[in-house]
């Protein structure tokens, strides 16, 4: 079983990159919370892996953080949660986003997730309520953290927003480059600048 990959990385696209390691290349399938920590094509990569055996054919899905291989993990106990919708949730929501709706017993969030629906959010809610606690990803400062957003972050924010990125995205693209986690030190056009190349997979 492979639990790790490490190598360097060919070719990456949103949902999807191929790693190259002793001359063979893995396809492997990422969450845009992933593919956003990535490095260059070309450069060194690691993920945290997960393989998914099916009769006729060995998937590999890579995290770049434990917590969202344990969150995807999670999500696929779930009746009717396969792989490529945990994925979804897991682009839209990070994992401390996803434990919060599910303690929050919040639907709604969760409804929101293109592909999931309101009858598989009300099943992750009942299935996962007593779950998350033993995963330990929600943290108070994580919390309070995927809940809002002040100053220079929140404008960096807005303004991707109105670009036309999701909110999560860009929230997301804003978190990966603002400089001990309040962007106080980094001029707003630079974090958007920053920001945006994050988005358009050019860091």
């Amino acid at each position: 079983m492979i639990a790790r990959l490490s190598g360097r990385l060919e070719s990456r696209e949103p949902g999807r990159i191929v790693v190259e390691t002793a001359g063979v290349g893995y396809e492997v399938f990422i969450p845009l919370g992933t593919y956003y920590t990535l490095p260059p094509s070309g450069a060194p990569v690691s993920l945290v892996i997960r393989q998914v055996v099916r009769e006729d054919a060995l998937l590999l899905y890579g995290f770049a953080t434990v917590g969202e291989k344990l969150a995807f993990d999670l999500l696929m106990q779930v009746q009717h949660v396969g792989p490529k919708l945990a994925l979804a949730i897991l682009s839209t929501l990070s994992p401390d986003e996803m434990v919060a709706a599910i303690t929050r017993e919040d639907v709604a969030r969760l409804d929101a997730v293109p592909g999931v629906g309101p009858k598989v959010a009300e099943r992750i809610v009942r299935e996962l309520r007593d779950k998350t606690a033993e995963l330990k990803l929600l943290t108070p400062q994580a919390a309070r953290r995927s809940e809002e957003l002040h100053g220079p972050l929140a404008d960096a924010v807005s303004a991707l927003v109105n670009l036309g990125y999701r909110p999560v995205e860009a929230k997301r693209a804003v978190d990966s480059v603002a400089p001990n986690g309040d962007g106080a030190d980094l001029p707003l056009e630079e974090m958007i600048r920053k920001s945006l190349a994050v988005l358009l997979g050019e860091r």
